[in-house]
């Protein structure tokens, strides 16, 4: 079966978007209608027109797009399609956690889960996480959840002290320090980029630090001709997309492979995705005072930002 073709022709008679993450297979990417990071799909999924929102990424991200429309189908090629972030973060503890911290304004990262979102002041995304705890009054006391690399990361740029809920991303957190090293050896001449989820001492070797889209940006306006990428490799379908004469090496993980894949996003397919249209299932849902309640910090998070 041409997949290709047999979605295309279901998003017309759907009347469906295809929304993808960067960390995506490069097939879904490209047969995706916009591809992006957590922000920008999160502002797409906001303003979309379409009836039916395909959502090519893992379940938090699908949840984020329900909780902005409520009215539309929203559909997951892959129910089982999670985040390990997410799950390090179950909203139980998580309120626990909260509770022993009743002072504090609560910044919840966008990778988790709706749940956890509805106990949150506001949420963010590494694009505008450091702009968004910068807007925060100084005399507001901080707690930070649930990826702590990211969170020391934005306490180093914007000098606040946060309490941090201790979670991190199976993907960014097994990067070598050793094999990035070697790597920098190997490869004098090009620049290393980083997501922030990484852990300090492989940010201390970073030339930028930034948010998929960022890093993607750095790449097509850098006059280096190389770049060790230090973030799930999906990203580098795009990088070598926009600036074709470029050379992209990907960082390894402390495990064996040559580069990071994120086992959840991986888990989404091309069939899948055709057969969630042609099913219209898995579908995502949420009940409405879940919803509700989570609306408001994400609904701060698209105004902040």
């Amino acid at each position: 079966m041409d997949f290709e073709a047999e979605i295309e022709k279901l998003k017309t008679e759907l009347n469906a978007v295809i929304l993808a993450h960067y960390y995506q297979e490069s097939e879904i990417q490209d047969v995706a209608d916009f591809v992006g990071d957590s922000l920008a799909l999160a502002q797409q999924a906001e303003k979309t027109k379409a009836d039916v929102i395909v959502f090519c990424g893992v379940h938090f991200m699908a949840e984020t797009a329900k909780i902005l429309n409520p009215g539309k189908l929203v559909l997951l090629p892959d129910l089982d399609a999670g985040c390990s972030l997410s799950d390090r973060c179950p909203p139980g503890p998580f309120k626990a956690f909260k509770d022993k911290h009743p002072d504090h304004f609560v910044v919840t990262y966008v990778n988790s889960s709706a749940a956890v979102k509805a106990l949150s002041d506001v949420i963010v995304t590494s694009s505008n996480a450091v702009k968004i705890v910068a807007r925060i009054p100084a005399d507001k006391k901080i707690l930070f959840a649930p990826d702590q690399h990211l969170g020391r990361y934005v306490m180093k740029q914007t000098g606040r002290d946060m309490v941090l809920w201790p979670g991190a991303c199976m993907v960014h957190e097994i990067f070598s320090e050793k094999r990035l090293v070697q790597l920098k050896v190997e490869h004098p001449d090009a620049d290393v980029i980083a997501h922030p989820e990484c852990e300090a001492p492989v940010l201390a070797h970073a030339d930028f630090i930034g948010s998929t889209k960022q890093l993607l940006e750095y790449t097509q306006t850098s006059p280096k001709q190389k770049f060790i990428v230090v973030t799930e490799a999906g990203i580098i379908h795009q990088m070598q997309q926009k600036s074709p004469g470029k050379t992209f090496v990907p960082a390894p993980p402390d495990n064996g492979c040559a580069c990071n894949e994120c086992p959840h996003m991986r888990l989404n397919t091309m069939e899948k995705l055709y057969r969630c249209m042609k099913n219209k299932t898995p579908r995502l849902e949420l009940s409405p005072p879940l919803r509700e309640a989570a609306y408001a910090p994400l609904k701060r998070m698209l105004e902040w930002s």
